[in-house]
């Protein structure tokens, strides 16, 4: 009986194609090369980011990258030595000088002034934390729920720097119960550090930094040893500096600042908060809503520190 299979045939497998940008015939829709990413997401020139991925920096979705290959910024997990790099095109970063007298809300019809009319363009940001309407200086705006959440969160210890004016020639021994502990309705507080301090005859200023977030803390601090606060600025949140930023006025954050903030509380994914209806992770999805959400709401229902 002929055997009627066909031979082993004689031709190799055909090699895959080189992978293309984003733009170019076959490449998948979404993608980009890797190296383009990262430039956009402030991670220095095109050859700079090059560099990293020669040195072997980068990975995504946990696999190194070579020269050439590409991703989607919005579905695949960037990162640069393990931090992840925040390319999702739907990702906002902005720092804020909050004027004194501005409430930090965005839906107050009671408020004289709300932070509404000073909130960027595009995209819908929220405040990370919170500031009295008398006390002015840093906030930062993102819509990362998850980010917004942990720099809160007590646990994670983030630092915020104040420079608090008061009245009067602030004595060494309250400079110490700062640090040590003070006494309050609601337990005590400490400073994490202390210093910059100028004193003169009739008032006095000094740096404060804290690692939680109770309402009105500093200016109860300063107030329970004697000392009350006529001024209060906040000029660092982490990473973050106010620097020269006039009030009213927001900036971006630069793609280390971000990557800063990311490695701080060691999330090591970037991505805007979820909408319903998504197609996939729908649970994660919610959880991150609800966190963000709830990061939101708590900024508009108070006016701390």
């Amino acid at each position: 009986m002929r055997d009627r299979r066909k031979p082993p045939s004689s031709r190799t497998e055909p090699r895959p194609r080189t992978p293309r940008a984003a733009g170019e015939p076959g490449a998948p829709p979404g993608t980009q090369r890797v190296q383009r990413i990262l430039a956009q997401a402030g991670y220095g020139s095109r050859r700079g980011s090059e560099d990293l991925i020669r040195e072997g920096r980068v990975s995504v979705n946990g696999r190194p990258v070579t020269l050439g290959d590409r991703a989607d910024p919005a579905v695949d997990r960037i990162t640069v030595d393990g931090v992840p790099v925040p390319a999702h095109p739907g990702l906002r970063f902005y720092a804020l000088h909050k004027p004194a007298g501005v409430t930090t809300t965005l839906r107050d019809p009671h408020a004289p002034r709300s932070l509404a009319s000073f909130m960027p363009r595009g995209p819908r940001v929220f405040p990370v934390g919170r500031l009295d309407a008398p006390s002015e200086g840093l906030l930062l705006l993102t819509n990362d729920g998850d980010l917004a959440h942990r720099l809160q969160h007590p646990r994670y210890g983030v630092e915020k720097a104040y420079v608090a004016e008061v009245k009067g020639a602030i004595s060494r021994e309250a400079l110490r119960l700062l640090t040590r502990g003070v006494e309050l309705d609601d337990g005590v507080a400490r400073a994490a550090g202390v210093g910059r301090v100028l004193r003169r005859r009739d008032r006095s200023s000094l740096e404060i930094v804290m690692t939680e977030g109770r309402k009105r803390e500093v200016r109860r601090m300063l107030e329970a040893v004697g000392f009350p606060v006529s001024r209060l600025i906040r000029v660092r949140f982490g990473p973050i500096r106010l620097g020269d930023l006039p009030p009213g006025k927001a900036r971006p954050l630069l793609g280390d600042e971000v990557a800063a903030l990311y490695q701080l509380v060691g999330l090591d994914r970037a991505a805007p908060r979820r909408r319903r209806g998504d197609g996939h992770a729908k649970a994660a999805s919610r959880r991150t809503s609800s966190r963000g959400r709830a990061t939101e709401a708590s900024s508009e229902r108070q006016n701390s520190t």
